[in-house]
């Protein structure tokens, strides 16, 4: 017995030394597969470190370009309400050329006694209601016929 007692033996570590040897196998085609796949992630992680430094420059980028713009559109905005105010400036003088405008056409079909007596108000502005453009156009046109009229005047009485 002792003969078949050792063939059993020999045979069970046999049976032991192949799935050994099998394991070993399937443990180093894992380990070289992990090794692979290591070297695989460690250049993905080198490409994800190289794509975030590049998102990060251009973060910077448009930060600077958002920031340069924004001084841009501040400075026109400022332009724009200089414009404005200077604009507006320049509505309201020229309604205050209109009044005076039609002040002197209004007394330029008075009498001239009554011109005389009142030359206060041909400087100060006369509180105008809302008129149309044609309407303006009309009081300044014969403010200009009057005016003419005027230096016509003056021109004869220094010939004469």
């Amino acid at each position: 017995m002792s003969l078949f007692i050792t063939l059993a033996a020999d045979a069970l570590v046999a049976v032991l030394l192949v799935a050994t040897i099998l394991t070993s196998v399937k443990l180093s085609r894992r380990i070289t597969a992990m090794k692979t796949d290591e070297s695989a992630m460690r250049r993905t992680i080198g490409d994800l470190v190289t794509a975030s430094a590049a998102a990060e420059r251009a973060f910077a980028g448009l930060r600077a370009t958002l920031d340069e713009c924004d001084r841009g559109l501040s400075e026109r905005l400022d332009a724009a309400e200089r414009s404005s105010a200077q604009l507006a400036a320049h509505v309201q003088a020229g309604e205050g050329v209109i009044a005076r405008i039609g002040a002197i056409v209004s007394q330029a079909g008075r009498p001239t006694a009554r011109r005389d007596a009142e030359p206060a108000t041909v400087g100060q502005p006369v509180p105008m209601r809302q008129v149309s453009a044609s309407e303006r156009l009309d009081v300044a046109l014969a403010a200009a016929q009057a005016m003419s009229e005027r230096a016509l005047d003056r021109l004869r009485a220094k010939a004469a």
